[in-house]
This record gives structure tokens, sequence and C-alpha cells, in this order.
């Protein structure tokens, strides 16, 4: 186990997660740089040839009254979810819980609810399982959508959606909507319609200093902005990652006018024929802060593309200190819940 101290570590940590398909870009270097509010920590389990097996990333911040939180998002990613490979992983863990006296650590892995065999590993070593009531329990979406893309044509893709959102794409196309790729000096227009769109679903948007720093750690290597053009206005954007052999939805926003040329359903038919055009396993169109159901209009939309609905275990942790954990995930919850809405 090595906890990384220098650049050259950090280097291994991300060689490792780029090369390993399916790793989730939270777990690298570069997301620790778009987080700078953060303080960032990087733990390695290797083999006895001195290879990286694992990696967990860590966040770490300061919150009044509580002291150190340690946050682990989407994480760890492991070569073959080992024993050896996560015990050396958790020993860091504690080691880091000592050194910022943090009342423990929470992590949301990307394990699925029903993985019954990774979640007793982890609480083999201690790791607990918190009970989630509702979305607000974790700070990353715990049900989400993944479009299957192994295998497929973009006409075996297109078949799978449903018939009302080929509909749309077609009639978005028919009504001229282009889609082009935009760079560094469009995300202000990115900015401008989450704002536009906050305004009207009611969430809290991301400051525009977010996206620049968002672009210098992942993009254009990582990152996609894909713009949307209707009637000569720029009508919607969306921001994708792409990384070991996934494409994730990360942002998309749109203006409140040529909403009826569909000009979101095509960004999206673009987005997947680009990651199909990579050979991407999977389309990540990520989750909702509402219901599993139509009434949620997030997941109504998500839900057409014709994608799995997969429910993620949530948070596990390691705690040091129960009772402080447990008033500090009760402030979070409560931060986070007040959080989406705002006054319109």
């Amino acid at each position: 186990m090595e906890i990384v101290t220098d650049g050259k570590g950090l280097a291994r940590a991300g060689a490792f997660a780029a090369g390993l398909r399916g790793a989730h870009f939270m777990q690298t270097p570069m997301w620790a740089e778009v987080k700078g509010a953060w303080k960032s920590e990087t733990i390695l389990a290797e083999d006895t040839g001195g290879n990286v097996t694992g990696v967990m990333s860590l966040l770490i911040r300061r919150v009044p009254v509580f002291g150190n939180v340690i946050y682990c998002p989407r994480g760890p990613v492991c070569e073959r979810f080992d024993r050896d490979t996560l015990a050396q992983l958790t020993a860091g863990a504690w080691e880091m819980i000592r050194k910022y006296r943090a009342a423990g650590i929470h992590a949301e892995p990307d394990i699925r609810e029903d993985d019954a065999a990774r979640l007793f590993l982890l609480e083999s070593l201690g790791w607990h399982r918190r009970p989630c009531r509702d979305v607000y329990d974790t700070v990353q979406p715990r049900s989400l959508f993944r479009l299957d893309l192994r295998g497929k044509s973009e006409d075996q893709v297109l078949a799978g959606f449903h018939k009302k959102l080929r509909y749309n794409i077609r009639l978005a196309q028919r009504r001229g909507v282009e889609i082009t790729e935009g760079g560094r000096d469009d995300l202000p227009v990115l900015s401008r319609l989450m704002a536009v769109t906050a305004r009207r679903d009611g969430f809290r948007g991301r400051p525009p200093e977010y996206f620049p720093r968002l672009w210098d750690a992942l993009g254009p290597g990582h990152l996609t902005l894909l713009l949307a053009k209707a009637g000569g206005e720029t009508a919607a954007a969306g921001l994708f990652v792409h990384f070991s052999g996934r494409t994730w939805y990360l942002y998309g926003a749109s203006a409140d006018e040529h909403r009826s040329d569909m000009p979101c359903h095509l960004l999206h038919w673009e987005a997947i024929r680009r990651a199909l055009a990579r050979g991407d396993d999977i389309y990540d169109l990520r989750g909702f802060l509402e219901r599993e159901d139509d009434s949620c209009g997030l997941y109504r939309f998500k839900r057409q593309f014709g994608a799995e609905l997969v429910r993620l275990a949530g948070e596990v942790c390691l705690t040091a200190s129960p009772i402080r954990y447990d008033l500090l995930r009760a402030a979070e919850r409560s931060c986070l819940k007040l959080a989406p809405k705002i006054k319109k």
C-alpha cells in the first residue's frame, strides 16, 4: 500500500484508472483538480511486483463544528476487487482518518445494490452500509440510467429508443437543428443556459467559474461540449465526459426558446453516435433527484433512451466516531435537501 506523496504517484494512479475498462473518472487526479476547494489524497494498492491493483481517491474538507469530512466519490476502483487489494486500500483509509482526525470516510462506490459478493467483502473489512431513505442520503445519484452500447450499431441503438424519442430526433433534423462541437471559449454559453434552466426547473446551477476549471482538468481529451443551434441561436448545450470506455452526460441545459424544435433530443443522439464511434461500452445518462416514475420530467426523458435503470449500493463508510459521523452526515443531508431548489 502506498499513500501518494508526489506527481509520480499521481501519474501512476491516473494511468491505472485510464487503463482499467469502466473505471470512474471521479477516481482520478483530474477530478481532484476540479474540486479545488477540497484537499485530495490518493491511496494505491500494489501486488508483490509493485504494480498498481487498486486506487482510492479521497476528497477532504473542513466543516465548521464537525471537523474534517473525507469523501470517496464512486470509488475505489480495482483491477479484480479482491480481498488483498481492498485490505490495502482500507488500511490506507484508516491512515487518512487518523491523519485528518476525521469521524470517518463515506464512499459511494460504483457497485450495484444487488452485488452481494462485493458488498460482503467490503463489510468483512469493516465498511458499513448505511440505509438510504431518499435521494438526499447520497451525494451522487443512487439510481441512474445506463445505455449498453456494446456490440451495437447506430441503427440497433436507435431501434431501442422509445418511438416518441425517435420522432423527436427526426423532428429536430427536419427543422434544421444543427449540432456543433464547442471549445473552452464557448463555456459561457453553457453557463448562461444553465442559469436559464435552473430558474425554469428550480435547482441550483454551477457558478460560471466552475466550467473553465472543469475544462482545464478534463478537456479536451476527456471532455466534449456539444451545442445545438436552432433558428441561428444556441438552443441547448451538453457537457460529456468520456473516459475508460464510457461516456457520461455530465451537464445539460436549454434555452426557453426553440424547445419545440427538440434540440436536446438531437444533442443526445449526437453524443451517443460519438460514443459508438469511440467504441465505448456505456452511455451513462446519470440520475435524477425525484421519484422513479413519469411524474418526474428528468426520469421520463431519460427512460425514453431504452437504458437500464441501475440502482447502486449507496453509501458505505468507515467510522472512527459513529456519533460524530452520524451528526455530520445528518447535517450534510439537510444541506443537500435544501440545495436543489431555488426561489423563482
